[in-house]
């Protein structure tokens, strides 16, 4: 490609409302355009790059023994209605009525079109397993769309749905994804971690997640550096940090503390480490009979409690529903306002949940349930009855990893790809079923598999930048290689030398772009380190005289001068040593 016949349109600030990396140097380098908000234009460099992920996405699917279809943008309303999700998925649905007033939806998702395809064509178990994806368009109504492609309201995903006669054969559909999976960002040459998640909104009861490692990332990773072991921090196990509870050695005490409603006001007025005491979060639990019970959470002053893991604890996954106590429960029970709580003598009977740690914490401090007081010198067993024990905090940096091998560290990570293992949760709704060898009826297995095609192209900017511009992984660059004329119109010789290495490298199938131009060096070089085109090629006059050419890698801040006859043989070990294979 003549850069002269390509629409090329960057400029040297990006709009007030770009607020990461990725989305700075995108809108600067010409490649999306707003449309509205959290909708973007893919412009023709942004559009190649785009297709490029769609590649290798595509052949690695197929390499799985996937098989592609496409599946509409705009869902019929009743299948949503059907799974239950029509309400339950939330505004971020995006529902519109046609002209004859039935319901709509622009599809985030895909799990109730494919589901009932299945149901209306597979019927004997000699049709299965099958895995069907497709790459399409997809709406999700966000609330605060930001971040350009990160967070956008349309965007580019793959989905691929696996069936199965049952949960061991989808298991293997599963390892099946989550290796192509892996395959998938090695080629595109991403450092990624893979770590066991939440299902979310999805559903299923098996899940990881593909984070891409960049410090703008919105997902916090933990994981063991001497191990495989790797999860979201929702899911990461936290272990106790106390091996064994030791004896008390004090008495209970009730303390004056006047004005401390926080623990850390309580550590300071009290002049003892943080860690020695224990905050409370109180919840009302509705259960199915219609009767409220109050539950008491205890994690360590230092810690934060984890939602997720709260959510999937027998008592709250079994409650009809539950949410924070209200201050006036949080009266009724303990007979003080919020910062005063503590599991000592409360008024009413309450359930007590405590984290590992604190279950092993012995001569702590808490809320003395009486405004402006805590308890100091609070035993279990002594002074309250033992806890039910659970993992409800988040864990922290050099906790010891629940593999027994080492401490764990957190990364941020943006999420790009996510497995699931859904089980009958879409096909017993949607009856898809099948005829077993003996002629029994029974319920598909399904899987689901995820992968942001768009956002990948964000995130490889988010790890891959400096403060030029783009580096774009060579298997995702709009372009390999850039040629750049020194004195394009003024030389023949250059125009001549530029355009024998252009056809030179095309016949060697890399994707060439030269820029006739005839724009100032500085002006050139800068765009194109802005774009990120992994190797550039300059050609000057001077050089040409001096039988040197300079090649350069946009990762490196020095140019190598090679000889005319060494230049071909260079590049092909640049391309070769910036390609990734698996």
């Amino acid at each position: 490609m003549l850069a002269s016949k390509y629409h090329i349109n960057t400029s040297k600030e990006a709009p007030a409302e770009a607020e990461v990396i990725s989305h700075k140097y995108m809108l600067r380098a010409g490649m999306i355009r707003k449309l509205g908000a959290g909708i973007y234009t893919y412009m023709p460099l942004g559009f190649k790059v785009l297709k490029k992920v769609e590649a290798i996405v595509r052949e690695e699917m197929n390499n799985a023994g996937a098989i592609e279809l496409l599946m509409p943008v705009v869902q019929p309303a009743e299948l949503w209605m059907k799974t239950e999700r029509w309400n339950a998925y939330g505004p971020e649905l995006l529902r519109f009525k046609d002209r004859h007033s039935r319901d709509f939806i622009i599809q985030p998702t895909s799990e109730e079109v494919i589901t009932d395809i299945v149901a209306n064509e597979v019927h004997s178990w000699r049709q299965l397993p099958l895995n069907f994806y497709h790459i399409q368009t997809k709406f999700r109504d966000e609330r605060r769309p930001r971040f350009g492609l990160m967070r956008g309201r349309e965007f580019l995903m793959k989905d691929a749905y696996s069936f199965d006669r049952n949960e061991e054969e989808a298991n293997k559909s599963y390892q099946k994804m989550y290796d192509a999976y892996t395959r998938i960002f090695t080629r595109l040459g991403l450092k990624f971690r893979a770590v066991n998640a939440d299902t979310g909104s999805i559903g299923g009861s098996r899940s990881h997640e593909f984070q891409v490692i960049a410090q703008t990332g919105e997902d916090l990773i933990v994981y063991n550096p001497n191990s495989d072991y790797a999860a979201n921090i929702e899911l990461a196990e936290a272990v106790s940090l106390i091996d064994k509870r030791a004896p008390a050695t004090r008495d209970l005490e009730l303390v004056e503390t006047p004005n401390c409603t926080k623990c850390e006001l309580v550590a300071e007025y009290l002049n003892v480490p943080l860690e020695t005491n224990v905050k409370s979060v109180v919840f009302s639990v509705e259960k199915d009979s219609g009767e409220k019970v109050l539950c008491m959470l205890l994690i360590r002053a230092d810690h934060e409690l984890n939602d997720v893991k709260v959510s999937k604890l027998p008592f709250f996954k079994e409650a009809k529903s539950y949410d924070m106590a209200t201050e006036a429960q949080i009266m009724e029970f303990f007979g003080s306002t919020p910062g005063y709580l503590g599991p000592v003598k409360p008024l009413k009977e309450v359930v007590v949940i405590a984290d590992r740690t604190v279950a092993n914490m012995s001569d702590f401090i808490c809320g003395g349930n009486k405004d402006g007081t805590h308890y100091v010198g609070v035993n279990w067993g002594r002074d309250l009855p033992e806890p039910q024990v659970e993992d409800i905090r988040n864990v922290v940096e050099g906790d010891p990893s629940a593999d027994g091998n080492g401490t764990l560290a957190i990364d941020r990570g943006i999420e790009v790809g996510h497995v699931f293992f859904l089980g009958d949760k879409y096909s017993s709704k949607l009856r898809a079923v099948y005829l077993d060898e003996n002629g029994k009826e029974a319920v598909i297995q399904m899987g689901c598999y995820g992968i942001g095609v768009s956002r990948i192209v964000a995130a490889a900017i988010e790890q891959n930048h400096d403060e030029n511009g783009i580096i774009w992984p060579l298997p995702m660059a709009p372009y390999e290689i850039v040629i750049c004329p020194i004195g394009w119109s003024k030389s023949e010789e250059v125009k001549a030398k530029c355009l024998e290495l252009y056809e030179q490298f095309k016949a060697a199938g890399y994707d060439v772009i030269l820029d006739d131009r005839d724009m100032r060096p500085g002006v050139m070089f800068t765009e194109w380190e802005l774009i990120g085109i992994p190797i550039r090629v300059t050609v000057g006059e001077r050089g040409l005289k001096e039988g040197v050419i300079e090649v350069q890698k946009r990762t490196e801040s020095e140019a190598k001068k090679l000889s005319l006859t060494e230049v071909s043989n260079y590049v092909k070990s640049v391309y070769e040593d910036l390609s990734i294979r698996v």
